[in-house]
């Protein structure tokens, strides 16, 4: 069974994340994506939620689950007997970092193969950071990301909105 991570912290899952996703599951058996808990980055979901929206998001792919790690991506790789680890490309400032991250990754496990896929160009300019901040000043962000993680930015936003207007 060909088996492939898509790592990251999904804070939040953006349409061009689903994009990948849905992609790679068509060139593998199983799909995994996976939720960093990197609490560094101070998500503005908790790894519980991301994990919730990422499931609820990617349902209808049969071959794709959602799990959340904790440590060295290669060691989850190698855990979960997966042979690749899948990452999107948005633009060329993203290859270097991704590009790095790769070789390292190689250097650790050099069974573990990275493979880079760009999302749609409709998804090219999408972050989740963006995202957010669109979120959080009221902008629409129907065309951005599936309707459940709309939904749940819209709940959680919310209070900060309220705040931030008073």
């Amino acid at each position: 069974m060909r088996i492939a991570i898509y790592p990251g912290s999904f804070d939040p899952l953006t349409n061009g994340h689903l994009d990948v996703a849905q992609r790679a599951a068509k060139l593998f058996d199983r799909v995994i994506v996976a939720i960093a808990e990197n609490d560094s980055k101070h998500p503005l979901f908790t790894l519980a939620e991301r994990v919730a929206l990422v499931k609820k998001a990617t349902a209808h792919l049969p071959n794709v689950q959602t799990d959340s790690f904790d440590g060295l991506l290669v060691n989850y790789v190698a855990e979960r007997k997966a042979k690749a680890i899948v990452r999107g490309l948005r633009a060329v400032s993203d290859f270097e970092f991704e590009f790095q991250l790769a070789l390292m990754n190689r250097k650790l496990d050099e069974n573990i193969e990275t493979i880079f896929m760009m999302p749609k160009d409709t998804y090219t300019f999408l972050s989740s950071r963006i995202v957010k901040e669109i979120a959080r000043l009221g902008g629409d962000i129907r065309s951005f990301v599936p309707p459940n993680v709309q939904s749940a930015l819209i709940k959680k936003l919310k209070p900060q909105r309220q705040k931030g207007a008073k």
